[in-house]
């Protein structure tokens, strides 16, 4: 509630200024009454609120409010209280840092800070039927003792006023760093090729690199399959029409749609492209941290392990 009080108090401050310059006039200006009402508060709690000196538990709170706010707009509405959790617990302020998760979950009620809400999984690729031969070399184990070393992939779908755009991915198991993508008006095998020669190109792929994909007429591609002896990478493939076996690559997807595509309207396919170019590279990578990291990114995993390197040689 005091959350709200301190929001009327500098409402009333920052209007009580713009009178002063003259920026705005004194009968456009709501009331202490009407912005109660609004916020549905108590005009008498208002005041003694505003009366009353301020607790070092109340004064804590205040400090610890506004870390919460400001970590869910860096996860742009993304995060719920788990992850914002895990951004306060890196403050340098002792007093932010030792926060419960239940406080945390008080304040963001109290600031009315609700995550976005992910909404199900489309399939997109088609099988063919091909593929026949070809094993799953991760039974759904998607972690990896260093980067390159498993790398999975899947296409989406997204919509424009323009028509669709066709987006492929390469995501490493390790950092869970999307390496490799690549957008297009089609679904082609050349999508997928192109998103993994970027992959390819950030970073030295292992000897005995797995790339695992559902079995889509794409990735069972004779095309695909000439490029993935070319980089001397093992195909891999889940069963037919078994999300789970992909899990990871379609949980990407799952974020990006949620966090992204649903939360925007993209009049051009140029305008999607540039979106979705900029939460891979600059959100996805190297901001929002990741549960399955232990609320880390995918950039400083890649920069832990490259130290360890570093250091052993």
């Amino acid at each position: 509630m005091s959350a709200r009080y301190a929001f009327i108090d500098a409402e009333k401050a920052d209007l009580e200024t713009k009178i002063t310059t003259g920026a705005v006039e004194a009968v456009e200006v709501p009331s202490i009454a009407m912005m109660c009402s609004w916020l549905k508060v108590s005009r008498s709690g208002f005041y003694e609120w505003r009366d009353r000196e301020v607790s070092a538990r109340d004064a804590r709170r205040e400090v610890v409010a506004a870390h919460v706010q400001a970590a869910f707009d860096a996860g742009r509405g993304t995060y719920g209280a788990r992850r914002v959790h895990a951004i306060l617990t890196r403050c340098d302020d002792p007093a932010v840092a030792s926060a419960s998760l239940k406080l945390v979950r008080s304040i963001m009620r109290e600031l009315r800070l609700f995550a976005c809400q992910p909404r199900a999984f489309r399939t997109t690729t088609v099988n063919d039927g091909g593929g026949a031969g070809i094993q799953d070399h991760l039974q759904r184990d998607f972690t990896a003792e260093a980067p390159g070393a498993k790398l999975v992939g899947d296409i989406t779908y997204i919509r424009t006023w323009e028509g669709w755009v066709y987006l492929a991915t390469v995501i490493d198991c390790h950092t869970r760093t999307v390496l490799g993508w690549s957008m297009a008006t089609h679904m082609r095998a050349d999508l997928i090729c192109d998103a993994l020669t970027m992959a390819a190109a950030r970073i030295d792929l292992p000897a005995g690199a797995v790339f695992h994909s559902d079995r889509g007429s794409q990735y069972t591609s004779s095309d695909f399959r000439k490029h993935l002896k070319k980089l001397n990478v093992t195909a891999s493939m889940g069963r037919t029409g078994v999300c789970w076996d992909n899990a990871l690559a379609e949980s990407f997807f799952g974020a990006l749609k949620n966090e992204l595509v649903h939360r925007r309207v993209f009049t051009t396919r140029r305008k999607a492209r540039t979106a979705i170019a900029e939460y891979i590279e600059v959100f996805y990578n190297r901001i929002r941290i990741h549960s399955t990291l232990g609320y880390r990114t995918p950039h400083e995993i890649l920069a832990e392990y490259q130290q360890n390197i570093a250091l052993a040689a």
